[in-house]
Parts: structure tokens; sequence; C-alpha cells
């Protein structure tokens, strides 16, 4: 149940709530290491045998358009963004040797 400040009940009042949210029930990884030439197809075919993926985003600069070497995917199950977070941890795509976590609203 949603409370007035958009949070999740008991979960989002204490800091031992918000980490256990963030660590256990996030759906969305950050993807560090991206070579620039990955793109947002590559990315999605990676991490689609894991799960099914809501959305796949790679950060680009907005004036070049170029990759800035880091993405986001987003599972339709926490339990599929762990397996993916621990099966690609570390893993090769296009070259790079990548790095996963969770996301988390900054």
């Amino acid at each position: 149940m949603r409370g007035s400040n958009g949070g999740f009940g008991i979960l989002r009042t204490s800091a031992l709530g918000r980490s256990f949210w963030a660590r256990h029930s996030s759906t969305n990884l950050f993807v560090g290491g991206l070579s620039y030439d990955t793109n947002e197809p590559v990315l999605k075919e990676a991490f689609g045998k894991h799960g099914e993926i809501i959305e796949v985003k790679v950060i680009c600069d907005h004036v070049s358009g170029k990759s800035k070497g880091y993405g986001f995917v987003k599972f339709t199950s926490g339990i599929e963004a762990s397996t993916a977070l621990k099966e690609m941890d570390g893993q090769l795509l296009d070259g790079r040797q990548i790095r996963l976590e969770f996301a988390h609203k900054g």
C-alpha cells in the first residue's frame, strides 16, 4: 500500500527497510562497463535469457548520441533480476567485462 509520501508502508520508514527494499525487491539493474558499441537490442538479447524484460536503456550523450558506457535493464520480477545479476556480473559483453548492481533512485 502506497503511503502519502510515495513509499510502500513500513519498509519505507526505516533505513533497514529502505536497504531491504533496494536490495531484494528491485527489478532494475544498472549495467556498467559497456562497450561504446553496445546498443539496446544487444543488451536485451544478452539479458533476455534470464527472464522477461520490461525495458532496456543504454545511456547516450545528448549532443553526440554516443553511448556513455552504461545502461539499465528492467525485469518483470525481482527474482529474474537477481538471477541475471548473479549470472551476468563480470561476464564479457561485446569484448568488455560488465559490472552489475541493483539500480536505485538517487
